[in-house]
């Protein structure tokens, strides 16, 4: 069954519910955006959709998750390397950047393998 999207920008005709649905994660369809559903003459809202109003958005997530207390975690490592190595301790600053440096390759490796909603 098709589905057509009317947008401020103009209309989108898509093949599925999930293309919708697929569109709506990727923030091509807004919450205002209007839906028609194949043979019926009624539009409806997006945000009205309960699939949509549950589908979480990639973007909606970055500062709801751990991603702030990494980033934290990091600036203060970063600088406890820094203030280590100005205090002349060289290789207390470098045995904390190299563990940074580990800690945040994991946590790259982990959000690369993340699965997508």
């Amino acid at each position: 069954m098709r589905y057509t999207v009317r947008t401020p920008e103009g209309e989108l005709i898509y093949n599925s519910f999930g293309e919708v649905e697929r569109a709506w994660l990727n923030g091509l369809v807004d919450g205002d955006d209007e839906i028609q559903e194949e043979g019926t003459s009624k539009w409806r809202k997006a945000s009205s959709f309960p699939v949509l109003a549950r589908a979480r958005r990639q973007g909606d997530a970055v500062w709801g998750g751990t991603q702030s207390a990494w980033i934290v975690i990091a600036i203060i490592l970063a600088s406890a390397a820094l203030y280590s190595i100005a205090r002349g301790h060289p290789w207390y600053g470098l045995a904390i950047a190299l563990a940074l440096g580990l800690l945040l390759t994991k946590v790259t490796y982990k959000a690369f393998k993340r699965s997508r909603p």
